[in-house]
């Protein structure tokens, strides 16, 4: 079955949540993909992801490139999957795949103090829930720890 984990940001940048998430993914050997919405996006992240931390190297690629499909982590602005992935991170109010039940795991982070996408991730909610997908919220707490909320 599915998993779908919700990541409300507040006060906090993808930029700096999103490296750590994928890093705890290419840990566990999990192939990821990264949907987001422009072309500019993905290449910032692309660009973000090599240089974010001195002491940390993460592999990843867009999809532009010929060897996307061997890559552990690949950026997409749609929801080709050129890499098998088994988890597929949502950012930007991408939505949700045509299939989501092909992954194991979806994980949607999305801007809290963004009325727009505060709304985009209720309605991606009801719709997991609908679906019978494993839904679960994370919130940071005061220390930035992720916390699972009811």
């Amino acid at each position: 079955m599915t998993e779908v984990l919700f990541y409300h940001l507040q006060n906090m940048s993808l930029e700096n949540v999103l490296p750590p998430l994928l890093e705890k993914t290419f840990e566990r050997g999990w192939r990821a993909v990264v949907h987001t919405t422009s072309e500019e996006r993905a290449d910032a992240l692309d660009a973000h992801l090599w240089t974010y931390r001195d002491d940390s190297f993460l592999p990843h690629a867009t999809w532009r490139i010929k060897d996307a499909s061997e890559q552990p982590i690949v950026l997409t602005i749609d929801e080709h999957n050129p890499n098998q992935a088994t988890v597929m991170f949502l950012i930007d109010n991408a939505p949700l795949p045509e299939n989501p039940e092909v992954y194991e795991r979806l994980v949607l982070v999305f801007d809290g103090d963004d009325g727009v996408a505060l709304e985009a991730a209720r309605t991606v909610w009801a719709d997991c829930k609908s679906r019978g997908f494993d839904v679960t919220y994370w919130q940071a707490d005061d220390r930035g720890r992720w916390q699972r909320r009811q």
